[in-house]
């Protein structure tokens, strides 16, 4: 893993940094960020340099170019065999070459090799990219800038490292010696109602009295201490807008670039009676990746679970969360699969407790990844009468017949939706995010140091509320005007989730300038008609970031669509290679070309990305674990295919290779051989015999298993260790007339919302039911027992907040 970010040596060690400038313009859901990094070289001798760029998941680099001493590398975007050629000419003929690689570890990360730095030289890197907001909680959108724009700062004497967090220089407290300069523009169709951010700002500058455009600014002297994240909160948040971006001048009319795009955006209202009222029905499936490579570590810092580990703490949490009444099963699957039950079974309390067990003895032994017959056995058991079935499929790995899959998945999507989750790096994001797409669910990816459980509870949430449906748009355009879709259909929305869809408008009216869009929905089987009015004159001075991104979504679309017709459909790669070129934004068919300026020679160095060979070094078996471990961890060097070899503590594998790796090496070896170090405590510290050295309790995970199928917690001593008091310290502030169990559950209550309230995403649906099982014992004193449970546990939770 790379620890550090932005230019650092072969051997990881980073070149000092003296500024950063960023400058991001935001039109309304987007946003084009552009940042210059100088840096300089304090050693007395040359530095190899290595500009590494991690970027979010949503974003696309679409420029990139770095300048050392006189010499700038500016990059354009080429189709990959003729990168390949021109980089191979400019080896052989002696000239300079610059490498752009995507990083074998995520596709997400860039890594530019900008040559040899003199000693006392000075480097610039500039950059942008442009990405979605990501929409939170509270209806603001967030933007959160990079480690790379943000490096963290720690003080002489401080644990460096110890977080695994990019990091530049160790200086004495007080002395950072970089800067950060960060100013936004922000656009919208809607009024603005402010901005907010972490960090300190200047005042928010509005441009127009409509209070649709301002300016902001990072306060001076940024510490670097945290991320930098601004979240921006508009009025009408809910109401559909229309943003229309003018093409690029130098373009050809007619092309993508040279014709208006306008992007839609929708992000439903849900009332609040929608909101809560959790449906107490449907047959939900947890189909689990067995596989050997599930008993890899989530992440390289220390303290890492591993990921079968984490999926059985999972299921911990589902279990206690789903709703009595509903049906549930558990299959594992590796090189085979195996069901829990023969068919799924009532929830009550007799089935939870055994799936429980079962769960406890859950390991990463079998075998390869095989998830086509778990799915043909699961389509053919016939759907229960009113039980809407909802199946969560969890694996960290690829399998090499996705297309089959997902036709599967594809035929048998009016009877169930899927919500998948990719674990890790190697996780195929074409199976993933393909098999929720055909069966209308979500798709979540646990990467880097991510926890698996906010992200599998958020799609609970969206599984047991109602959706938005049957989601049509319909463009009103003069006759004179075509409209060409980017974005593909959107079937589905859940609550909190906002979409965004790109169109070309080709063509100019003479007489009207008016256009509108109809966006037909059903919520709650009511239905929804929006309609919203743009002016098809866009104003020429917002940028490409629309364009970018719609371009980047259709070239999405379409490699999807060439993975799916195994390259068998004409056309549709050199479509990709078009889009991609004319728009600037990388693609799978195409690589990064620099260009030399600076010194007046008409040089072509050569920037390429491409993708890194990865041997296989482990000929002879091994221990699962200690593959991965070594896969992980070793600093051997990565070779480049063009005779260089770059020393990189990064693995030599990519993810997915190591995870086949594993998956061939699991039958070879028993569960749990090899050795594993772990801080955090699992399911099995409960209910299971001690090991001569017990490991440390998290209390939360304790608190959830104690609880009963019902919502309710028994008065024990189990209950009176997590909160930190003896049975009778627990047992004596109880209200005379009320009954054990109630006074049990109203603790555990008042302990959750009093102590936990940072893992509520965790705990929210038990406690819902905790909150309806009280409900329902009709207790005349539930003040008072809310009273006394915030004195015993030093809380002032209000009877409200319960849910009470």
């Amino acid at each position: 893993m790379v620890n550090c970010c932005g230019l650092v040596t072969v051997k990881n060690e980073p070149v000092p940094l003296k500024s950063i400038a960023v400058e991001v313009s935001v039109q309304g859901h987007v946003a084009t960020v552009s940042s210059t990094l100088q840096y300089e070289n304090q050693e007395k001798s040359p530095l190899e340099a290595i500009f590494v760029f991690p970027l979010p998941g949503e974003a696309a680099v679409c420029r990139f170019s770095a300048k050392i001493g006189q010499t700038e590398v500016v990059a354009e975007v080429q189709e990959k065999q003729k990168a390949q050629e021109q980089y191979d000419d400019a080896l052989s003929s002696g000239q300079q070459a610059f490498l752009l690689e995507e990083s074998d570890e995520s596709p997400d990360v860039f890594k530019l090799s900008v040559g040899s730095l003199p000693p006392g030289e000075k480097a610039s890197v500039s950059l942008d990219y442009v990405t979605e907001l990501a929409v939170q909680a509270d209806d603001s959108l967030r933007l959160c800038l990079p480690a790379v724009l943000n490096p963290r700062y720690q003080p002489q004497g401080s644990d460096s490292g110890s977080d695994g967090s990019a990091q530049v220089s160790s200086v004495p407290a007080g002395s950072v010696p970089y800067s950060l300069s960060l100013s936004a523009r922000v656009s919208s169709p809607h009024p603005i109602s402010r901005v907010e951010s972490n960090c300190p700002l200047d005042p928010l500058n509005y441009l127009n009295t409509e209070k649709t455009q301002a300016t902001v600014s990072l306060a001076a002297g940024h510490q670097f201490d945290r991320d930098v994240e601004l979240l921006l909160y508009y009025q009408d948040t809910h109401q559909p807008t229309a943003i229309v971006e003018a093409g690029q001048a130098s373009a050809k009319p007619g092309s993508l670039m040279g014709d208006p795009v306008v992007m839609l955006s929708l992000y439903p209202e849900f009332p609040k009676d929608v909101m809560s009222s959790l449906t107490s029905h449907g047959e939900f499936l947890f189909v689990v990746d067995r596989s050997g490579s599930m008993e890899c570590p989530m992440h390289n810092g220390s303290g890492a679970q591993d990921r079968i580990g984490s999926a059985r703490d999972t299921l911990l949490l589902l279990l206690k969360s789903l709703p009595m009444g509903c049906y549930f099963n558990i299959i594992g699957f590796g090189s085979s699969y195996k069901s829990f039950f023969p068919k799924s079974v009532e929830y009550s309390q007799k089935t939870m407790d055994e799936a429980l067990q079962k769960v406890k003895g859950m390991s990463a032994d079998m075998g390869g990844t095989e998830i086509l017959q778990p799915l043909k056995h699961i389509y053919s058991q016939p759907c229960l009468p009113d039980q809407p079935r909802q199946l969560f499929l969890f694996t960290d790995g690829e399998v090499g017949n996705t297309k089959e899959v997902l036709d599967l998945v594809k035929t048998n999507a009016g009877s169930h939706r899927c919500f998948s989750f990719g674990i890790g790096e190697g996780a195929s994001t074409a199976l993933i995010s393909g098999v929720a797409k055909q069966a209308g669910g979500h798709a979540q990816f646990i990467t880097g140091q991510d926890r698996m459980q906010p992200k599998v509870m958020q799609s609970l949430r969206f599984a047991l509320q109602p959706a938005v449906v049957d989601i049509s748009v319909k463009w009103n355009v003069p006759k004179e005007v075509s409209v060409t879709p980017l974005s593909p259909p959107i079937r589905v929305l859940f609550q909190g989730q906002r979409a965004l869809l790109y169109a070309q408008l080709t063509g100019e009216s003479s007489g009207d300038t008016e256009g509108s869009v109809t966006v037909k929905y059903s919520l709650a089987e009511q239905p929804v008609e929006n309609q919203l009015s743009f002016s098809l004159k866009p104003a020429e001075d917002t940028g490409l970031t629309v364009h970018r991104l719609g371009a980047r979504t259709l070239i999405r679309s379409l490699e999807v669509e060439e993975r799916e017709q195994d390259g068998e459909k004409e056309g549709v790669k050199e479509k990709v290679v078009e889009l991609s070129v004319q728009s600037g934004v990388s693609s799978a068919f195409t690589a990064f070309i620099a260009v030399h300026k600076g010194d007046g020679e008409a040089l072509q160095g050569q920037l390429l990305r491409r993708q890194v060979p990865t041997p296989m070094l482990y000929h002879s078996p091994m221990p699962r674990m200690m593959a991965c471990r070594m896969a992980h961890s070793s600093p051997m060097p990565i070779m480049m295919g063009c005779g260089m070899a770059l020393s990189s503590p990064e693995p030599i594998m990519s993810g997915s290779s190591m995870n086949m790796l594993m998956d061939v090496q699991a039958d070879m070896y028993t569960p749990g051989e090899g050795l594993t170090f772990s801080e955090k405590s699992t399911l099995e510290d409960f209910d299971s015999p001690a090991p001569t050295s017990k490991p440390v309790r998290d209390p939360l995970l304790q608190l959830i298993s104690l609880q009963k199928a019902s919502g309710s917690w028994g008065l024990e001593a189990a209950l009176a260790e997590v909160l930190g008091k003896t049975e009778e310290e627990v047992a004596k502030p109880k209200p005379a007339q009320v009954d054990h169990e109630v006074w049990a559950t109203v603790l555990a209550l008042v302990w959750l919302y009093g102590f936990k309230m940072e893992a509520q995403e965790e705990w929210q649906f038990l406690a819902m039911k905790a909150a309806s099982w009280i409900q329902a014992q009709k207790v005349a004193s539930v003040s008072e027992c809310v009273h006394a449970g915030n004195n015993l546990l030093g809380c002032q939770v209000q009877k409200d907040t319960l849910g009470l």
